[in-house]
């Protein structure tokens, strides 16, 4: 009966053991690690990369505008006839 138990405490203790030893502060250290990052904000390459996402709306919004004003000399009632379209989807 005393074996069964220590058996079983066994069972128990040893894969908390390896859990506390090994898992949790490698665990710790990369939820640390992710919340550094969070708090550094965007790197340099992220950075970079949204300055040049941003450059390539504003080119496509100068197009739209373009276009836009193209279309309004080429053909006045273009945005009721689109606007009238939607309406009937």
């Amino acid at each position: 009966m005393y074996g069964d138990t220590v058996a079983g405490i066994v069972i128990l203790i040893v894969p908390m053991i390896i859990f506390m030893v090994f898992v949790a502060p490698i665990w710790i250290i990369f939820h640390y690690r992710a919340k550094t990052k969070q708090v550094n904000g965007l790197s340099m390459n992220e950075r970079s990369d949204l300055e040049e996402l941003m450059e390539v709306a504003n080119r496509m919004a100068a197009r739209i505008e373009t276009l836009e004003s193209i279309l309004d000399v080429e053909s006045p009632g273009w945005r009721e006839k689109q606007a009238g379209s939607r309406r009937q989807e």
